[in-house]
């Protein structure tokens, strides 16, 4: 389902810092049926700042921490079953070995995926240190840079300071090698937009690293996500029915 060869023939930028853009990583067939059945069950709302970025968004376990099988497997179509077992493959560590020049064969992975809601973001950061790699996938197939929602490469902690964004259509992928100077942010997707900007995040750790996303003995109760959902209740917190959070 992952075109690895593309992977492995895209060049690492050095600039700003080691990065990559991987362009038509699924066929369109496969990136339009992974699109359609984007899961919506066993979300987690995450929100508030952390001392470096700010950020608000939904976020849903596929592949938890060193597992060896997706998480909430009896939710997921085919396709999406098919892509989980392909990155826990030996083949695509390869490819993004590859791609970095880093051994990453025995690292740990986790993946989540994401929903961003209408105004949802997340601010400038560099990753932790106990993150190597990370290869992020988008599944929105109309998605217009002025909608927000973008990844966006910066050359410091300054949201002004752009080299690149990286709207979240399908097909697109983003594979960033962790530093100390490996700037970048989700910027603000657009208020009342209908749609949610929907992308997985792949994250090779270091060997022994406890999961920031999915700490041990977290009980957040989880929830289906639903765009509709979202905009009725920034509709009730306007018309006074609803606290802020």
């Amino acid at each position: 389902m992952i075109d690895l060869t593309r992977i492995v023939a895209q060049p690492l930028s050095l600039e700003p810092y080691k990065w990559a853009i991987i362009e038509s990583v699924f066929s369109p067939v496969d990136g339009n049926a992974l699109a359609a059945s984007f899961p919506c069950d066993n979300f987690k709302t995450i929100k508030g700042y952390d001392g470096e970025k700010g950020y608000e968004y939904e976020a849903r376990a596929l592949i938890h921490m060193g597992a060896s099988a997706p998480s909430h497997g009896e939710h997921l179509s085919i396709p999406w079953l098919e892509l989980a077992d392909e990155l826990l493959s030996p083949a695509y560590r390869s490819a993004i070995s590859a791609l970095t020049e880093l051994d990453l064969t025995d690292l740990p992975i986790e993946v989540n995926l994401s929903h961003y809601g209408a105004s949802a973001w997340l601010g400038p950061h560099v990753d932790l240190q106990d993150k190597v790699v990370t290869h992020v996938f988008y599944f929105n197939g109309d998605w217009k840079e002025q909608d927000g929602g973008c990844l966006t490469i910066l050359r410091s902690n300054d949201m002004s300071a752009v080299a690149a964004n990286i709207p979240p259509l399908i097909g697109n992928s983003v594979i960033v090698v962790r530093s100390e100077n490996s700037w970048h942010a989700v910027s603000r997707v657009r208020e009342g937009s209908r749609i949610s900007r929907r992308s997985m995040t792949v994250t090779f750790y270091r060997p022994g690293s406890l999961s920031t996303m999915w700490p041990p003995g977290d009980v957040t109760p989880l929830h289906r996500y639903s765009d509709k959902r979202s905009m009725l209740s920034r509709w009730l917190r306007r018309a006074g029915l609803m606290k802020q959070s």
